[in-house]
């Protein structure tokens, strides 16, 4: 069956990765080989106190949607926008894919895919 959007759910734990149609969803779930551990900055330190972005967890979120239409990207933190520069970055083909970025909290699988087709369907109506 054929799956022309997908949604990324990202944060630097795990990465949810839907492909969906208006009746079918698939789900693949990726997690970085060391998850990273919540840093908290402290006044006088050197350093943003912010983890550096794990290039091998990215690589394999990418690897997982690279095959989409269109996608969404969505997460709760700044590990979307570092997708989306890693794609820029290392997979530049790829960006036109990403059809939009959105903060989106800690949502259920269903009710993601439900915001990513009421998502497309809009942006669907968009199109000429």
């Amino acid at each position: 069956m054929s799956h022309y959007h997908a949604v990324v759910w990202i944060d630097h734990r795990e990465a949810r990765v839907f492909h969906f149609n208006p009746t079918d969803v698939e789900k693949l779930v990726i997690h970085p080989d060391r998850p990273a551990k919540h840093l908290h900055h402290q006044a006088g330190s050197i350093g943003s106190g912010h983890a550096t972005a794990d290039q091998h967890f990215l690589h394999a979120v990418v690897h997982a949607f690279a095959d989409a239409g269109e996608v969404l990207v969505t997460g709760p933190g700044t590990a979307k926008n570092e997708l989306v520069k890693h794609v820029e970055m290392h997979d530049p083909k790829l960006k036109k894919l990403i059809v939009g970025v959105e903060t989106v909290d800690h949502p259920s699988d269903g009710q993601l895919v439900a915001h990513a087709r009421k998502y497309f369907k809009a942006a669907d109506r968009m199109k000429p």
